[in-house]
């Protein structure tokens, strides 16, 4: 395996391939990831503050890097998700963060569901695109392709209309004389 394609398969995406499918996992991922933006922006509002009621209450060593830690990682990877920018490795990190806010809410106030339920579905829906990437409309699947441009499918390049962008190309270099 070259390492463009051990490369394009970290950002391929699992393929459903169903148009509207894919559209409601762009949606997801879209709203999922702007959402949480504003999560990280309260952190950095009062790091202080979250670093005490939050950080230093379930006993993490260093609470102000670690409240750091948490702000930016909803500040950068929320986006990222979003965009369907490094998918898998931005969900992570922002499951691993839910699943240390699940914590919180526990040592607080036990298996409380109107507590648990926010930190809950985001971490849940984080666990989805850790496992199954972005989806075909995605900067993600359009990057596996540019890689290695047997990563998709056919089907799935015709669902992303990447396929006729690329048959298009092919067929203006053969007009000009451009052979690979």
């Amino acid at each position: 395996m070259t390492n463009n394609a051990l490369i394009a398969n970290i950002f391929k995406p699992s393929v459903n391939l169903n148009f509207w499918s894919q559209v409601a996992w762009a949606v997801l991922r879209a709203v999922v990831g702007i959402v949480m933006i504003h999560n990280g922006l309260d952190k950095l509002g009062d790091i202080e503050s979250f670093s005490e009621a939050y950080v230093e209450y379930i006993g993490l060593p260093f609470p102000i890097f670690f409240s750091y830690v948490a702000a930016f990682t909803e500040l950068i990877g929320a986006p990222l998700l979003a965009f369907g920018l490094l998918t898998r490795p931005a969900a992570l990190a922002l499951f691993g963060t839910m699943c240390v806010a699940m914590y919180h809410h526990i040592l607080v106030s036990g298996f409380n569901i109107p507590y648990l339920e926010l930190s809950a579905i985001y971490a849940a829906c984080f666990l989805f695109f850790t496992i199954n990437g972005a989806g075909l409309f995605s900067t993600d699947a359009v990057i596996a392709n540019w890689l290695d441009t047997s990563a998709l499918s056919i089907q799935a390049k015709q669902i992303m209309r990447l396929e006729k962008a690329y048959q298009s190309v092919a067929a203006d270099k053969e007009k000009v004389g451009i052979t690979k």
